[in-house]
């Protein structure tokens, strides 16, 4: 292979090709799960590197893997420990390339932080509206590759509704030029769909025309604790019908999950934390195109509603900016807490709104059946039906030998009670390795076997991203 690293070089430039050195930072995922070992990492700096690159691979027999920010979870960037896999880190291509504020549209390379398109988009005097917490180190190919999703799915959707055109690096080493911006383009097959939460199996993510909203006036946050999860979605209910479009945000967090923010982060104030009688607190965030005082009337008849209703025992309404942030930073906060707390095993699902209750009461009660002392943190996106249902260790207990000797066990019973509740074992993180099993297990074989033809006709060398998302 080391004709192909030369080649490589001339490509990227010798500064852009690394062989040596701590590649940590791209060959380890970011929990940590996995660490492979590649043949080297190559920097492009332009599409038409991308497509050099891919060529020269291919050629060579070399397969590639795609990377971003490299802040998946679910081991879908990382290359294997055989040495002879390149990981393509498109992180040099972090280009605006324009604004089009008439089309409400911006294009951007596939390298673009997350957090910088956000910024960019303000200065603009618009909103980009993807916001998940790693926004200020993943890149806009990545969330596209996984079709993220985040906090305000409930009113913007999923990075998939966010993207209008693509541009593309086939497995061929050719460039599919998808970047038109049109809201109707009608002429067969949609490619864009294709590609957009492939994961890098099909094709390399190089740019993307994602949409635009005009900035709201106004911005509210409240937090509130419910009774039950059914009163959660008695709650949801109520916003969309007082808030309309304005609900922008509508996250529900355990009470145990909260409490974990509080043990590992005392210096946060966590609302509510403890109260009796109150399992579940809700997060909501209302988006107003008129003025702060419109939105704050509207959040005060929502929640007036909601008390004469009994689904919310208290809650509080950020007065300023200062204090939305402080509450969003306690929710973002619960996976670092949680991870003070140990190991554990993360399962990222989504059930149709109307079944959670009932999910979450049979599951819990299954799980705690099975395996006495075991810890639910139950917290997730609850406007979309996305929850992240982790389970920790018992309290006692060793968390590497829980890990090691249940997560298998725990896996199947949690996603064969999704499967009876209709829903998906992966709402906004993806397959990438770590599921591969999983899909194949839970999806059906019609569902598989047309994946897999579509894998073989855009990819038929299988030298994109292998092993991931859908066996070859």
């Amino acid at each position: 292979m080391t004709d192909l690293i030369e080649t490589l070089r001339g490509i990227a430039g010798a500064a852009h090709v690394l062989t040596d050195g701590d590649l940590t930072a791209y060959e380890q995922d970011w929990r940590r799960r996995a660490r492979g070992k590649s043949l080297a990492v190559v920097r492009p700096a332009s599409t038409q590197e991308v497509a050099a690159v891919v060529k020269a691979c291919v050629s060579a027999g070399a397969s590639i893997v795609p990377q971003g920010g490299n802040t998946g979870l679910s081991v879908g960037s990382t290359p294997d420990d055989s040495g002879t896999q390149v990981v393509l880190s498109l992180q040099r291509m972090n280009a605006v390339r324009n604004f089009d504020a008439a089309n409400l549209t911006v294009t951007v390379e596939a390298g673009c932080i997350l957090q910088t398109l956000q910024e960019a988009a303000e200065k603009s005097g618009f909103l980009f509206p993807l916001s998940l917490a790693a926004e200020g180190s993943c890149t806009i190919g990545g969330n596209l590759a996984t079709n993220a999703g985040g906090t305000q799915v409930v009113r913007y959707g999923n990075s998939r509704d966010l993207c209008l055109g693509l541009e593309v690096v086939t497995a061929q080493g050719e460039i599919w030029d998808g970047l038109s911006g049109l809201r109707k383009d009608n002429t067969g097959y949609d490619l864009r769909d294709l590609f957009v939460g492939s994961e890098g199996t099909l094709g390399i993510i190089t740019a993307a025309t994602m949409k635009l909203y005009p900035l709201p006036a106004a911005q509210l946050t409240a937090w509130a604790a419910v009774p039950s999860l059914n009163h959660a979605v008695t709650l949801l209910g109520l916003a969309h019908r007082h808030l309309g479009a304005g609900l922008t945000g509508f996250e529900v967090m355990g009470q145990f999950a909260l409490s974990l923010v509080g043990k590992h982060m005392p210096q946060l104030r966590v609302p509510f934390l403890g109260l009796e009688g109150a399992p579940y607190c809700v997060l909501l965030e209302n988006s107003d195109s008129e003025s702060e005082a419109h939105a704050r009337s509207q959040f005060e008849r929502l929640l007036e509603t909601a008390f004469e209703d009994g689904c919310v025992l208290d809650a509080v309404v950020a007065e300023n900016l200062t204090q939305a942030h402080q509450l969003w930073h306690v929710r973002e906060s619960i996976p670092l807490a949680q991870a003070e707390e140990g190991l554990n095993i993360k399962h990222d699902i989504s059930i149709p709104v109307s079944s959670i209750p009932a999910f979450v009461a049979e599951t819990d009660a299954l799980l705690q059946r099975e395996i006495p002392g075991v810890r639910l943190v139950n917290f997730g996106h609850l406007g979309d039906g996305n929850l992240h249902y982790n389970v920790q260790a018992p309290a006692e207990g060793d968390s590497k030998a829980f890990l090691r000797d249940e997560e298998d066990r725990v896996n199947s019973l949690v996603y064969d009670s999704v499967k009876q509740f209709k829903g998906s074992f992966s709402a906004e993180h993806g397959v990438g390795g770590l599921k591969v099993e999983t899909l194949e297990e839970h999806k059906s074989p019609v569902a598989l076997e047309m994946m897999r033809a579509i894998k073989k006709a855009l990819d038929p060398t299988n030298c994109l991203n292998p092993g991931r998302v859908v066996r070859a």
